[in-house]
């Protein structure tokens, strides 16, 4: 938005408000509020500091990948859970920061303990991810950003941690996009913007490196040796493998072709036809697939959800402050009822 165009919906000359920018000019509680309104803002977004983990983490984004729509959502994000918190709402685990690997083999070790952490063993699935991850204190939010907008982010807050994901991705890559923001998370590294991690095959870098983890934790090595080969010697074609292996475990075909080439469960022209299965409604009929819908936009976390709705239930917060910190998903007749306070209860609120 421009200068002319903001000037222009709040009702002041374009000078008047650059003046304002510059602080050469005071800017009148109505005036603000009008700016907050066009800019789809909370006020106190103008007047108070961003929560230091955005600040201090933002900074150090890889140079070259912008990402404004995912860079706001989890500045708001990270502003209504620190405010929760902050008012007696909500309580994260703090996980044990782990080493970050130097190398895929490391990576791969991390996969085990971190899924040993989460409850699971050397091969089932992880099914819920984002109800798995809450218990090592990351709460994994999603919203749909749209297709030009990053995979996700995460941010490490002083309690726990925040991850935001892009509902607008399939379901399989929405996984793997809160696996590789679990890896973040876990390892406490510094915080960046993914959008196309390890395309070309570099597992040098530290992004690829986090995109192994993460193919490891929805792919456990043992689990996918035994699901595979069970399948393969059972009869199935590739096609047919790939399609109830990617179900079983909630991937996306790339993701299970790229794991079946790292473990050396498949030669090049299998690897190829697995990237290439799509999987058909009569795929999901006839092989009885499962159907995930793990992150679909919008979704909260339960615990943050539940924790909104005591602060409304306590008096913390009005109707509009609740459904704003739901991020609209709710409206006020979703809201739980409260009791009708005495007439005497007025003098808790004026003096």
């Amino acid at each position: 938005m421009t200068q002319a165009q903001l000037a222009s919906a709040v009702s002041l000359d374009r000078s008047v408000l650059a003046k304002i920018e510059t602080g050469q000019r005071r800017v009148g509680a109505l005036e603000l509020a009008l700016v907050a309104e066009a800019l789809d803002e909370r006020v106190e977004w103008f007047v108070t500091e961003a929560p230091q983990a955005i600040v201090s983490h933002r900074n150090l984004q890889e140079p070259g990948t912008p990402s404004p729509s995912i860079d706001r959502i989890i500045e708001r994000v990270a502003r209504s859970v620190e405010f929760v918190q902050e008012n007696g709402g909500l309580a994260l685990a703090t996980t044990s920061e782990l080493t970050p690997p130097a190398g895929v083999g490391q990576a791969e070790k991390a996969a085990i303990a971190v899924r040993s952490n989460l409850g699971l063993n050397a091969t089932e699935p992880v099914l819920e991810i984002a109800q798995r991850v809450v218990d090592l204190g990351l709460l994994a939010f999603s919203f749909d950003l749209g297709t030009d907008s990053a995979d996700a982010a995460s941010i490490l807050l002083g309690h726990g941690g925040i991850a935001v994901v892009n509902g607008s991705l399939h379901v399989g890559r929405r996984r793997l996009a809160l696996a590789h923001e679990f890896g973040h998370y876990v390892f406490a590294d510094e915080y960046t913007v993914d959008w196309r991690v390890a395309e070309h095959g570099d597992e040098s870098g530290w992004e690829a490196r986090l995109d192994r983890f993460a193919r490891a934790v929805l792919l456990p090595e043992a689990g996918l040796i035994a699901e595979w080969t069970r399948r393969r010697d059972g009869g199935a074609d590739v096609r047919t493998a790939a399609v109830q292996v990617a179900s079983t475990y909630r991937v996306d075909m790339s993701t299970l072709a790229r794991r079946l080439q790292e473990l050396h469960l498949a030669d090049p022209s299998t690897v190829s036809k697995v990237r290439g299965t799509r999987t058909t409604r009569a795929d999901i009929v006839e092989l009885d697939l499962v159907v995930p819908h793990e992150l679909e936009a919008p979704s909260l976390p339960r615990p943050y959800e539940e924790a909104v709705l005591r602060l409304y239930r306590n008096d913390h917060v009005s109707p509009e402050r609740a459904i704003d910190l739901l991020f609209d998903t709710w409206s006020e007749a979703d809201l739980p009822d409260l009791p009708m306070l005495p007439e005497g209860a007025i003098w808790k609120f004026v003096s």
